[in-house]
């Protein structure tokens, strides 16, 4: 694996936190007498995201920072996480897709790890029918748990012989909290896209436009904590123990085929 910082992939990924946060967040900027509405926004958000995407695989294969077979296992990750999204089926939170998430981009980096959070999301909405408004908020939510997993210290150790290429059960542990924080946020983030247009405004949590984005924060909080915190709970009791099971064969599976492949790691 060629150790060369794509810096082109750098600048995109760096975009897409830019539309990322302006897409998520756009609602405690605006003006009190502005005109809000999500599903209007969203068919703009998944046009910017979808050149990102195609341009960082470009832009890695054009390098040669990235070769046939790990496009491939980018395919097989974004597959196994999109046939074991339905499995739990949201239930209770209960949610198996950011085990691959998480695995992939820990050993192959953040710019595979960004990739395949939305190609993941983007397949298996495709496989269940679940193509709507909030798909490119979930695709740049997954993107970032993926991404993060490759910024954590120590992911390309194991390559180098410093780290077995099982995993540790420090590293699991890191990865397990990783995923607890990780898919909270994640949960947190997709409800921030829908909860300004979605609740109302004759309620005491409901977004006022024009409020401070201080006091808007704090309804924000109050009413994900009152609706979501089982469901983020859930979904990130599921990460840790699904990552303590298979966490370490898996590591070693990836690890294998990294040695094989060719990635960048940045």
């Amino acid at each position: 694996m060629s150790q060369e910082r794509d810096w082109a992939s750098g600048v995109m990924l760096g975009i897409a936190v830019v539309v990322a946060f302006l897409a998520f967040f756009w609602p405690l900027l605006v003006a009190p007498s502005a005109a809000l509405d999500g599903n209007a926004l969203s068919p703009f958000i998944f046009a910017l995201l979808l050149p990102i995407v195609i341009g960082i695989v470009v832009s890695q294969l054009s390098r040669g920072t990235i070769d046939p077979k790990t496009l491939a296992m980018l395919g097989v990750l974004s597959a196994l996480g999109a046939l074991s999204r339905p499995l739990g089926a949201g239930t209770a939170g209960i949610e198996f897709v950011f085990i691959p998430l998480i695995l992939g981009g820990r050993v192959f980096g953040p710019t595979f790890g960004f990739l395949l959070g939305s190609t993941t999301l983007m397949t298996s909405s495709l496989l269940t029918g679940g193509v709507g408004p909030w798909l490119p908020f979930q695709m740049m939510a997954a993107s970032f748990v993926g991404m993060g997993a490759g910024l954590l210290p120590g992911g390309h150790a194991a390559k180098q012989g410093s780290r077995p290429a099982h995993g540790s059960w420090a590293e699991i542990a890191l990865l397990g909290a990783y995923g607890a924080v990780s898919t909270t946020l994640y949960g947190a983030l997709v409800d921030m896209s829908f909860w300004p247009f979605n609740l109302g405004l004759s309620t005491e949590l409901s977004y006022v436009a024009g409020a401070p984005i201080r006091e808007n924060l704090h309804r924000f909080l109050l009413w994900n904590m009152a609706t979501a915190m089982g469901w983020n709970l859930g979904r990130s009791v599921t990460t840790i123990v699904t990552l303590a099971i298979v966490g370490r064969p898996l590591l070693r599976i990836l690890r294998r085929t990294n040695r094989r492949a060719t990635f960048a790691p940045g």
